[in-house]
């Protein structure tokens, strides 16, 4: 699937890096390193735009390495760019360590996966068909 795609970064545009990656890594496009201290959240930017087709988002999700090692994730995560959207994309991070983290030009910073999604209509209704989980939610199937 091709997408268009206009790249203001000084880095070369988002790629798989395997052959069975989902996501592209996008990187930070800063001209000078960010210190994004504990507990503080920061918009970077990419340098990137995009133009989806109709029917497809591109989701913007942590690092798991960043998150693991450092704390840091994508606050909104996963993150939403529509097909309408012509606006730069910018990854939302937070730093949850205690540490400060510095994010340096060109780092990676977050993956995108693009994916299809489909429309729905609402059909409304006067109840549901029951079902074994019923009303059961956050936590009602146990931890095993």
């Amino acid at each position: 699937m091709e997408v268009k795609i206009v790249n203001k970064s000084d880095w070369p545009s988002p790629s798989y890096a395997t052959e069975y990656s989902a996501g592209m890594d996008l990187k930070a496009n800063t001209k000078e390193p960010i210190t994004l201290n504990s507990l503080e959240r920061a918009m970077v930017s990419t340098g990137l735009f995009i133009e989806l087709p109709i029917g497809y988002e591109a989701q913007v999700r942590p690092r798991s390495g960043l998150a693991a090692k450092h704390g840091i994730t994508v606050i909104n995560s996963p993150g939403t760019i529509d097909a309408d959207y012509r606006g730069e994309i910018k990854v939302l991070l937070v730093n949850l360590s205690t540490e400060p983290f510095v994010i340096n030009p060109g780092e990676r910073i977050a993956q995108m996966v693009v994916s299809r999604h489909e429309k729905v209509e609402w059909k409304e209704v006067e109840s549901l068909e029951e079902s074994e989980r019923g009303e059961g939610g956050f936590g009602s199937t146990g931890r095993k």
